[in-house]
């Protein structure tokens, strides 16, 4: 969310809030990509803010409903008001409960575990879901149109291009069996609690093989999921590392030193495989820059 749209959203956020007889007197920013994240205090409330018109907040909330049913892994809605998308001088909130932080580290069996369950649980689940190559046509979008993405090199453009349309083709082509997914569960995106490993931001939901979700995880945690196939896996790393770099030269783009990740992600694809996985790839940036959000964010 552009940084002049902020005080507005966070405006709407505690209004909203106050009405549905929630105690806000502030509110702590927690994440800005493409949804504002706000944490309410003293109600203790999670608030996720977008601009109105965002027809994938009432989805989230639909699945969210869902999957708290089949007693999967992710993030629950906010009890104490009921569960719907709320609007207010041109924004969307919906409210979730806030989770403690401060728990150890999810351990790589217990990711892979919590995964499983949730994949397990979305297979129950009867909803209107996007494709995994709408989520690639997003990144499509941004490399055929040079006004969206004007700092990228016209090589680099069309090396990035053919990537994509190849390795869409060499997945699909697979035709390997598909479901619904989280379609982003990189750590960020997994929370520590007491209840065990949680996951949230459910609005990259989308259909296709479980190896398009684990291509999102670190190798020590593919390694304690069942059945996995690796040659899949590998097509699909390099086909989320290539989303990434497009989602990294948008003009709009709000990742922090998000170009330098466009340049190193290019850089990565160009030596060709073995794909490293997200989380290698922020590790050795950690390393290198100082980096430490997680690059798949929008």
């Amino acid at each position: 969310m552009e940084a002049t749209d902020v005080s507005g959203a966070v405006a709407a956020a505690k209004s909203i809030a106050s009405t549905l007889e929630l105690t806000v007197d502030h509110a702590v920013v927690l994440q800005n990509s493409n949804t504002l994240t706000l944490h309410l205090l003293p109600c203790d409330t999670l608030a996720r803010v977008a601009p109105s018109g965002d027809h994938l907040m009432q989805s989230e909330i639909e699945l969210a409903g869902l999957l708290a049913e089949t007693g999967s892994p992710a993030a629950a809605l906010e009890p104490r008001v009921p569960s719907r998308v709320y609007e207010r001088d041109g924004f969307a909130v919906t409210f979730w409960t806030h989770y403690a932080s401060g728990m150890p580290d999810v351990a790589p069996v217990d990711y892979a575990g919590s995964l499983r369950r949730l994949h397990v649980g979305m297979r129950k689940i009867g909803i209107a879901t996007p494709h995994f190559t709408d989520r690639v046509a997003e990144a499509e979008r941004l490399l055929v149109n040079r006004h969206l993405t004007p700092e990228l090199a016209d090589a680099d453009r069309e090396f990035l291009g053919g990537m994509l349309k190849n390795l869409i083709r060499t997945i699909v082509d697979k035709g390997a069996a598909e479901q619904l997914l989280h379609g982003e569960p990189h750590p960020g995106n997994l929370l520590a609690t007491r209840f065990g490993p949680l996951f949230i931001d459910l609005e990259t939901f989308c259909c296709g093989p479980v190896e398009f979700d684990l291509a999102h995880v670190p190798d020590a945690v593919v390694e304690h999921y069942p059945d996995v196939d690796h040659a899949l896996l590998n097509e699909c790393r390099a086909l989320v590392l290539v989303m990434v770099a497009a989602w990294r030269w948008d003009a709009d783009d709000q990742f922090p030193d998000g170009r330098r990740w466009g340049e190193h992600l290019i850089h990565t694809l160009r030596e060709g495989p073995p794909w490293p996985s997200l989380d290698a790839m922020t590790r050795r940036l950690d390393g290198r820059h100082g980096l430490s959000t997680a690059p798949a964010d929008r």
